[in-house]
């Protein structure tokens, strides 16, 4: 029997945790079920306590105790003894049926979604090629601010195509956090950034009054001293990144208010496509959905 989930992954401050509990919301409302897996040894506050809590096996604050390690190695040990102890997640996840959405919230350590084969492992596990069979879709979620600095964003963007790439499966990719630049950004130029285009480095407006140099020119050497203190290594750099993305065309961004039902709505309908929900679900009678309408205290 397929399940189905889905995996909330972006940087530190995107708003993973905050989109969960919106999605579980919304979920609620339109009488879906849910099982919310928090996968952050770190966090504390949640709106919805998760049914299944990894401090419950391992906390960060005792790896760091006991260890003596810092955050970033602490997080990965974390991932480490999960995969040792895969059991913890398995024996929860296994009864679930088709009907669950399962909700996985993950840390904002992007090196576990990147470089570093951890979470691979832990996906290859979950999905159907794995003991869990359950399908599977990555959310990967960028704060909507960083196309205010556009090689930050470009970097960002760069994250979410690593991670693609390493998870191999159904991915889709976010701008949360829309209602901070809402009425900022022109909606034509907004459209540049929902599919990255190379040449928004080109007209960067923060770039306008720069002087050119001769270490900017593309025969310079990118490690010699004027190029590096001039910053044009660091111009070229964003240069070759953006082209590299507009190359692969593999990353495009749907754009996420989590103050509005219908902006969730939205990126919860290109989930359910991303891991096939409906198709697996059964048809249910007329008479089935009055029942549940009087079993949830409603009447039509």
């Amino acid at each position: 029997m397929s399940k189905f989930g889905v995996l909330v992954m972006g940087p530190a401050g995107a708003g993973k945790t905050t989109f969960c509990s919106a999605l579980i919301q919304h979920l609620r409302n339109n009488k879906r079920s849910c099982f919310y897996v928090n996968l952050d040894p770190a966090a504390e506050d949640f709106v919805y306590e998760p049914d299944l809590d990894i401090k419950d096996l391992i906390s960060l604050e005792d790896v760091m105790e006991e260890i003596g390690l810092g955050p970033n190695g602490g997080l990965i040990y974390c991932f480490e003894f999960l995969l040792d102890n895969l059991d913890f997640l398995t024996e929860a996840i296994d009864p679930l049926t088709e009907e669950y959405l399962i909700i996985i919230d993950m840390p904002g350590q992007i090196e576990l979604y990147t470089h570093i084969p951890v979470v691979p492992t832990l996906v290859g596990h979950m999905t159907r090629s794995g003991a869990l069979n359950v399908n599977l879709c990555a959310t990967y979620l960028l704060e909507s601010t960083f196309i205010i600095d556009r090689a930050k964003y470009f970097a960002g963007t760069l994250s979410a195509m690593s991670a693609m790439i390493m998870l191999e499966i159904p991915h889709v990719n976010v701008f949360s956090k829309m209602d901070l630049i809402k009425g900022s950004v022109p909606r034509k130029e907004l459209k540049r950034f929902i599919d990255p285009d190379s040449s928004l480095l080109e007209d960067d407006p923060t770039e306008a009054h720069a002087v050119t140099t001769s270490a900017d020119i593309s025969g310079a050497d990118p490690s010699g001293a004027e190029s590096v203190m001039a910053g044009g290594s660091f111009k070229r750099l964003n240069r070759a990144v953006a082209q590299l993305i507009d190359d692969f065309s593999m990353v495009s961004f749907l754009q996420l208010d989590v103050q509005d039902e219908d902006s969730v709505g939205a990126i919860l309908s290109y989930i359910d496509d991303a891991i096939q929900f409906h198709e697996a679900q059964e048809p249910r009678e007329p008479i089935d959905e009055l029942e549940n309408s009087y079993d949830d205290g409603e009447m039509t």
